[in-house]
């Protein structure tokens, strides 16, 4: 009899998921459920495509737990949803690790060992850890599609990737051109300023004061100041501000004259005495002089060119170096743009960029050719202080951009590239983003639009060789461009059959010039991997070329989720494709999260092992908890969140476990219902208990909660009370009508029962998304009793609140009941009095009549979960001696005081209970000119002594409504029948150590050692209690157990100092 599996009285939670996911993978259960919800409208999501050449971490797990908990609750609440994975198989990461295992120094190596082979090698490691991913990804609980995924390599991917660029060079978005780009010397490729904001570490670098010669004048300087000396041979200009004031000083030491900023000569002399002034000018004196070339390796320009001119720009600022800037306009961004401004270069001119790949000086640069130029600051600075131009050299500790893949320095230096046009796009990005939604909202507003409306054009080519080539092929002056959008169109052009589109299967193609200019020669460079991933959502779909009408009807996403680093990363580069393409936004609806750091709050690393294994504390408290315990932090909030193993452990101890323990009771007392009716359990629509009304009020309006907030996409707002549920069902529902469960009225019974069941069951369709693996254990068991169809809890709907179950009044009133509860458990606690001792009486004082009439409706409940004999209520608070406290919010009044701050909290101190009543009542008062409001100021109650009638018995304690004064005084009869309470828990202990259901029988043996102790009055007083209590009889033993006696479990303790031993048999 009875569809309920019994259930053990404990679990392993870890044992139990991995048994759910070989029940999952045996039965194809995530394929089971896109199949069955095939024909439903779509819900489209993107999935942002890791790298796999490194093992999955915590960030990982988090962006994924964010992305699996959307998707399932979409599912569930009956879309189609397609979950594919994605790859990022090119690039950087994938080049720099073949590199470091064969030793490829630089370019030159992969030509000498050609490109096919490199790229063979490139090919070999890109899925390296794909297994690790897929392992850690489904032991996660992520449903996804690794089957039908999409790889950046696919030669379908690329040929989309090929189409989205053809698009934009036919809108005129495409242009070469030279561009001062952060370049990493380590990988031998340019990076985007995306890529070159990701890894900036304190360094120390060399800041020295080089005098320039003044051309007429030998024995007078510019004083400059830099901390890139090596960036010094390839100087043509110098700046100054035109407005600024300067100053030609005589430095007494050396006799030199020098000319810098008059507010920055303490930088170079110490003492005002060590010089002094000939003359003070403005900058613009200084317009067009000439200066001496401090290297001769360019002094040849001058015939062509005005270089080794003072220019002026009022970028020159007064907070470091001498107002007098150094020029090398091919090596800095702000340098080039001035020097093209003053024409002391053009665009057409061969650039003066003596540093290679490697970030070695060329032979042009005869002193220091083939030198690494970091390694050279210190020699070129001795050969300028040789020559009498270095006047100064120090340290300077700054902040400066290191590659984020080789961890090398990187340069800023000028670069042949191809660009896309993104300042031009501005306006419509921002419009774009305008109709996209965030979570949170301020990374939208603020940190995203920032960096939109300062959007640079975007180099989109990497001169590397594992990547997707661009597709151009162009004449030797560049003047002829074709760009095929197809391989197709490729092969039509160039007379060959193409399988491939990597670097090998296509540089060596040429197309014949419809202009007279010989033949078309592909471009070399590939394209950023940035470029790759941000065309993703049309080349997953080999758009346009395959599933046109699917496309049409699902882009832009429903969703996505990524860390809050990729505001300048995948999605920055969905933005403008999409915008660029459709002047559409790729996502409608996107959660961001913060970064996960270790526990001291520094960043995850390997290297210091500061974090624990993520498969290691999956396995010790299941992924389930883990899950919790990530989205119900602030990281889900865009703020960072550091990672304590502690953590997840409370998650087990505070949800699951009571969780599991509600479970475990309903399963129970339903079996043990129909033990003793007879009859198989049915659910009942019958409800009459306050109780019963209340947790089936309470569930439903959480449902109707969870439902608005996920529909907003506010995880962060949901997971907290679903958390928090578990303790109100099994603290409150479940220990107030314990006794109904196995209670005599049978229909009673039976409506207790239905209730509990029906909320277990409504809870757990409503958990599923956020922690699969238990919802689908528990759904085995339940689904049987409810005689449900479906194999899975994850083939069920999302639950819709019944509101005519819901009831606002019964949830006000058991709030009432449960805010007195807590503050009378505080004072307990306080004086160490258990709740097995009963107390005479509790006196609540509140000022709301309605809150006490809503206590009183319940009085029955509160005497006994407060366990005292008598409840008084009362508004009269003078009474009592309690009194109103106003409590300013100085964070929030601050500002809004001002000056006024002090007198009006000596105000709010000494205002009486009659003004702060009224304050309460019109929700705003005026002080000095200023309305405040209840949020500004609280209102508490506190409880003054001095004025109250009452002595030492009384305990009191408040919230900001409510003060609870608690009678601790114990009589006889109080004291006794927290005795009794003391041998009924040690008897119910037994009975579960010794694993009995309620249906079992068993006798217990009770010995008091002390036979004059008022312990062993109590226990012969009242035998009859405790044995109804526990449903066990009991033996009172004056010396010792009998020895025939087969004991099951047996207990030794001490009650109030007195020996007493239980042995169950």
């Amino acid at each position: 009899m009875g569809k309920l599996n019994t259930v053990a009285d404990n679990i392993n939670f870890s044992e139990e998921e991995n048994k759910t996911l070989e029940h999952w993978k045996a039965t194809k259960t995530f394929e089971q459920s896109l199949k069955l919800s095939e024909g439903r409208p779509r819900y489209t999501f993107y999935d942002g495509p890791p790298f796999a050449t490194g093992l999955p971490h915590y960030g990982h797990i988090l962006a994924g737990t964010i992305k699996d908990t959307v998707t399932r609750w979409a599912h569930q609440n009956g879309y189609y949803v397609e979950r594919r994975f994605g790859w990022d198989t090119h690039g950087l990461p994938v080049e720099f690790e073949v590199d470091k295992t064969i030793g490829i120094k630089g370019p030159e190596d992969v030509l000498k060992m050609g490109i096919g082979n490199y790229n063979a090698q490139c090919r070999s490691i890109v899925m390296r850890y794909s297994e690790e991913w897929k392992n850690t990804i489904q032991r996660v609980g992520r449903w996804i599609d690794f089957e039908n995924d999409y790889k950046t390599l696919y030669p379908w991917f690329m040929e989309s990737v090929w189409w989205v660029f053809s698009e934009l060079v036919k809108k005129n978005l495409v242009y070469r051109g030279v561009k001062v780009m952060p370049f990493s010397t380590g990988c031998s490729t340019p990076l985007s300023n995306f890529e070159a904001g990701q890894n900036y570490k304190d360094v120390v670098d060399p800041a020295c004061f080089i005098g320039f010669q003044q051309k007429d004048n030998k024995n007078r300087y510019f004083v400059a100041w830099t901390t890139t000396p090596w960036t010094l041979p390839s100087n043509l200009a110098l700046c100054v501000h035109p407005e600024l004031d300067y100053a030609i000083v005589e430095d007494k030491a050396t006799g030199k004259e020098l000319i810098m900023l008059e507010c920055r000569l303490s930088e170079l002399f110490k003492k005002p005495d060590m010089y002094n002034v000939i003359e003070k000018v403005k900058g613009i004196t200084f317009k067009d002089m000439e200066y001496e070339p401090l290297f001769p390796y360019f002094a040849h320009l001058k015939k062509s060119i005005p270089v080794f001119k003072v220019l002026t720009g009022t970028f020159v600022t007064t907070d470091q170096g001498t107002g007098v800037v150094h020029q090398a306009p091919y090596f800095g961004e702000i340098d080039y743009a001035t020097c093209l401004e003053h024409k002391v270069i053009t665009k057409e001119m061969k650039i003066v960029c003596p540093v290679d790949q490697e970030g070695k000086f060329t032979d042009e640069v005869t002193d220091f050719k083939g030198m690494y130029v970091k390694d050279a600051d210190k020699v070129i600075m001795k050969h300028l202080k040789d020559r009498g131009n270095l006047l100064k050299q120090e340290q300077c500790k700054h902040s400066y951009p290191f590659c984020w893949r080789s961890d090398t320095p990187l340069l800023y230096k000028a670069v042949p590239s191809w660009f896309i046009k993104v300042e031009t796009l501005i306006p419509q990005l921002l419009k774009n983003n305008d109709e996209t939604y965030w979570v949170p909202s301020f990374v939208k507003e603020k940190r995203f639009a920032n960096w939109l409306r300062d959007a640079r054009d975007w180099a989109v080519s990497r001169n590397r060789f594992w990547g997707t080539p661009i597709n151009l092929w162009v004449s030797d002056d560049f003047e002829e461009i074709v760009c095929p959008s197809s391989i197709a169109e490729l092969e039509e052009l160039t007379g060959a059959k193409i399988t491939d589109i990597h670097r090998e299967s296509v540089d060596h193609l040429t197309i014949p010039s419809k202009q007279g200019k010989g033949t078309l020669k592909r471009v070399s460079e590939v394209f950023d991997c940035w470029f790759e991933s941000g065309s993703m959502p049309y080349a997953q779909q080999h758009y346009p070329f395959e599933n046109k009408d699917i496309f049409d009807t699902i882009f832009p996403a429903d969703f996505i989720a990524e860390g809050i680093d990729q505001t300048r990363g995948w999605f920055y580069t969905l933005l403008v494709l999409a915008t660029a393409l459709f002047d559409k936004p790729p996502f409608k609806n996107l959660i961001c999260n913060g970064l996960i750091l270790a526990s001291d709050g520094n960043k995850m690393s390997k290297s210091k092992k500061n974090y624990p294994d993520p498969l290691t504390v999956i396995e010790k408290y299941g992924a389930d908890a883990l899950r919790l315990y990530l989205i119900n932090s602030p990281v889900v909030r865009g703020e960072n969140l550091r990672f304590r193993e502690e953590g997840v452990k409370e998650v087990l101890k505070d949800v699951f476990l009571p969780w599991y323990n509600a479970y475990r009771f309903f399963v129970q007392k339903t079996q043990l219902f129909e033990h003793d009716t007879k009859e198989d359990f049915k659910f009942i629509d019958t409800v009459e208990n306050v109780m019963d009304k209340w947790i089936l009020s309470f569930t439903n309006s959480l449902v109707g909660f969870v439902r608005k907030e996920m529909s907003e996409y506010h995880l962060y707002a949901v997971v907290s009370p679903l958390a928090k549920y578990f303790d109100t069902l099994t603290n409150t529902y479940i220990r107030l009508n314990r006794k109904r469960f196995q209670g005599d009225d049978k229909n009673d019974r039976l409506e207790a029962l239905s209730t509990l069941g029906k909320v277990i069951c409504i809870i757990v369709k409503l958990m599923a998304p956020f922690t699969p693996f238990f919802s689908d254990f528990l759904w085995k068991n339940l689904k049987n009793v409810l005689d449900a169809p479906e194999d899975s809890v994850h083939f069920t709907m999302i639950p819709e609140p019944d509101t005519g179950l819901i009831c606002e009044s019964v949830e006000r009133r058991v709030f009432a009941m449960r805010s007195v509860v807590d503050l009378v458990r505080v004072l307990r606690e306080r004086k160490a009095i258990p709740v097995k001792y009963p107390l005479k009486e509790v006196i609540v004082i509140n000022r709301c009549e309605q809150f006490l009439e809503d206590l009183k409706s319940l009085e029955s409940y509160v005497l006994v979960e407060c366990n005292v004999k008598s409840l008084i209520v009362s508004q009269d608070k003078e009474k009592y001696g309690v009194t109103l406290k106003a409590e300013p919010n100085f964070k929030l009044l601050g500002a809004k005081l001002r000056g006024d701050q002090k007198k009006v909290v000596q105000y709010l101190k000494e205002a009486s209970d009659d003004v702060l009543s009224k304050f309460l009542e019109d929700g705003e008062i005026t002080i000095f000119g200023h309305v405040l409001t209840t949020e500004e100021v609280a209102i508490k109650y506190t409880f003054d002594e001095t004025k109250s009638n009452n002595d030492e018995k009384y305990e009191t304690h408040s919230d900001s409504q409510t003060v609870v004064i608690l009678n601790t005084e114990a009589d006889e009869s109080l004291v006794e029948e927290g005795l009794a309470r003391e041998v009924v828990n040690r008897i119910q202990k037994l009975r579960k150590e010794a694993k009995l259901v309620s249906t079992e029988s068993a006798k217990v043996y009770c010995k008091v050692a002390d036979t004059e102790s008022q312990l062993y009055h109590v226990v012969k007083k009242h035998k009859e209690t405790i044995e109804n209590a526990t449903s066990t009889p009991m033996v009172i033993v004056e010396d010792i157990f009998p020895e025939d006696l087969v004991i099951r479990a047996k207990n030794s303790s001490q009650v109030k100092g007195v020996s007493i031993d239980v042995a169950l048999v």
